[in-house]
């Protein structure tokens, strides 16, 4: 089973992610946003007319899906989380289908697995370990998430001990007061130290665009975070009010696209709150196909940060497979 997402090569895709070139970031260049303006009404009748315009159907929905599942930062970020917790994850994350789904498909000798599993700084070490050759990074939410409200050498600190404890990925949250009062050089300079305590891990800077007010805020916000160095823009830390949306999603992807345009360089992006369902993956795969191309269908340079989201993606799989759709209990989180 093959088609143009090229889910036959996921694995190798998987291992390979954390090699591509790093955003070196630039100068903060305020005349790249300082005037720019968002049309609210224009982003929303662009992104309604996806789920209308563009669809996929039978075995080629089912290749996209695999794909998705490629994409997903598996995630558990509760204040119960335990080892055990954490390695079940893990292991799911290592089979996130049922092996009668994946021998089915034809997929056997080259099954999926997730992008990453991401945690809090101290389940980092019992994630790596329970990944252990499986070629999956670990990624961590560090500098006083959800909130970020902690000193700045705290939040540094923090990057440190996640990257000590073998974290590849960093999901940063920026301050928002420094975007809700356009103090962009402050927010620049703090995501450049945090880029730098990243060390060789990558970076993902986390918008928390549902406290961020307009499209404007958050375009800003994005093109400032490319410039310190992000390697990934974040919609979400999950917690917000108002978490990943079509509309918010597109004004990031623009900005990517024109931080390409003014530098050559490919960052990544990652919706993340509120995704749940395989629906809700395949609308995010078809705007980032029609607005950045298919490069940004790979794991280095797209995700989805999602804990209930697989389930229904491996239920409609079930469904593709046999005719029938399972119970939610058949297709546990992990």
């Amino acid at each position: 089973m093959r088609s143009d997402v090229g889910l036959g090569h996921a694995p190798r895709k998987l291992a390979l992610a954390n090699h591509r070139q790093r955003n070196e970031g630039t100068a903060l260049q305020m005349a790249w946003f300082d005037a720019m303006q968002v049309n609210l009404s224009a982003a929303e009748r662009r992104t309604a007319t996806l789920p209308a315009r563009r669809s996929v159907k039978k075995e080629y929905q089912a290749a996209w899906l695999v794909k998705a599942v490629t994409c997903i930062d598996l995630t558990t970020l509760a204040g119960d989380d335990t080892p055990g917790r954490v390695r079940r994850l893990c292991a799911k994350g290592r089979r996130p289908l049922r092996d009668d789904l994946v021998a089915a498909l034809g997929l056997a000798d080259d099954p999926p697995r997730v992008g990453a599993i991401c945690v809090y700084p101290a389940m980092v070490g019992p994630a790596v370990k329970a990944l252990d050759g499986s070629g999956i990074p670990v990624a961590s939410v560090a500098t006083g998430f959800p909130a970020g409200q902690t000193p700045l050498a705290q939040r540094l600190g923090e990057i440190r001990y996640a990257v000590g404890e073998g974290a590849a990925e960093i999901d940063i949250v920026i301050s928002r007061a420094q975007a809700l009062t356009g103090d962009w050089q402050g927010l620049y300079d703090e995501v450049k130290a945090m880029r730098e305590a990243c060390g060789a891990a990558h970076l993902k800077a986390i918008l928390a665009t549902g406290d961020l007010k307009t499209l404007r805020n958050v375009y800003k916000a994005g093109m400032v975070a490319m410039m310190a160095g992000a390697d990934f823009i974040k919609t979400s830390t999950g917690k917000e009010d108002v978490n990943a949306t079509l509309p918010v999603s597109l004004v990031m992807l623009r900005a990517i696209r024109d931080y390409q345009h003014q530098t050559g360089v490919r960052v990544g992006f990652k919706p993340a709150g509120g995704l749940r369902t395989a629906k809700d993956a395949l609308n995010w795969l078809i705007l980032m196909k029609e607005e950045l191309g298919r490069p940004w269908l790979e794991p280095d340079l797209f995700r989805i940060g999602a804990s209930s989201l697989l389930a229904d993606i491996e239920r409609q799989i079930e469904h593709f497979v046999t005719g029938r759709y399972a119970a939610g209990h058949h297709h546990a989180v992990g």
